[in-house]
């Protein structure tokens, strides 16, 4: 057997070439870490990409869809409301139609009740010409030339507000059916109100002789004037200043009908009111011509 003969550890791959006299390893001699490959990076982005591309397709296919959706709704929803609007209208018809009938069959049962209830309303509105007995009444400021007591000042010496309105008030407690103030007709809405010594009343401008007429009982109406407190405190300045003041009787007594809007915007009746007949109203003693 032939003795074995000595390799190099140049030829032994498995042992490593011993370095004589070498020291421990030094920095440079340690391997340096492997670096990591950007296969798998590269991958992960491309993936990244493919899924956020694929989530954006199908995001704008399903806002494409509830658009065409919406679009086609909408004529839909306009139809189904024009149709609705039809349906109300035809309701509305059916229902003034029945309404007509009911009056009309009214009408024909008693039509001369019908024809005094609307006159009555048109009397309560103010909206017919009236002719009937009554009074007149006038007030005027004192004259400017009468000696006056030392108590007296410039106000008690003309004609204000709450005088034409103690008028007025009387007469409607005392029985009144119609009534004017300078010529214009007094409904439930007139106001006036006095600016110095003139009288503002539907828009137009006054100045005395301010005069009250008045559809009714004279009698009554005379009696209601007289029976007013405030009418006593004003005849009182009759006696001590010198303010006019003067009551006719008359057999025919014309009130104009009002001629301006009986629109009212805030007020309303409760519901179930009943608007005629109107009782209290006695039309014998009113001709409407």
């Amino acid at each position: 057997m032939s003795e074995p003969t000595e390799a190099s550890a140049a030829d032994d791959p498995a042992v490593p070439e011993a370095d004589e006299g070498q020291g421990p390893p030094t920095d440079d001699a340690v391997a340096a870490p492997r670096r990591r490959t950007p296969t798998a990076g590269a991958l992960g982005v491309v993936l990244v990409l493919v899924l956020a591309g694929v989530l954006f397709v199908a995001n704008a296919r399903l806002q494409g869809g509830d658009d065409a959706r919406h679009a086609a709704d909408l004529p839909s929803l306009v139809q189904v409301e024009l149709d609705r609007a039809d349906e109300l209208a035809t309701e509305v018809d059916g229902l003034r139609a029945e309404v007509d009938e009911l009056t009309d069959a009214a009408t024909m049962q008693n039509p001369i009740q019908a024809s005094d209830q609307q006159a009555l309303v048109e009397i309560a509105a103010g909206r017919t010409p009236l002719t009937g007995p009554g009074l007149t009444v006038e007030l005027t400021d004192a004259p400017t030339n009468r000696p006056q007591p030392d108590w007296v000042v410039n106000d008690d010496l003309v004609i204000h507000q709450q005088d034409l309105q103690a008028v007025i008030n009387a007469l409607w407690a005392g029985g009144a059916e119609a009534m004017t103030l300078q010529d214009q007709r007094v409904i439930s809405t007139t106001a006036f109100r006095c600016v110095g010594n003139v009288l503002l009343l539907h828009g137009r401008h006054y100045s005395p002789p301010y005069v009250v007429r008045a559809i009714g009982d004279p009698e009554r109406l005379e009696a209601a004037l007289y029976a007013s407190r405030s009418i006593q405190v004003y005849l009182d300045y009759v006696e001590n200043v010198g303010l006019g003041w003067s009551v006719e009787a008359l057999e025919a007594v014309a009130v104009p009908a009002f001629e301006g809007s009986l629109e009212l915007r805030h007020a309303s009746l409760p519901e179930g009111t009943a608007v005629f007949p109107l009782e209290g109203v006695d039309s014998g003693t009113v001709r409407v011509p």
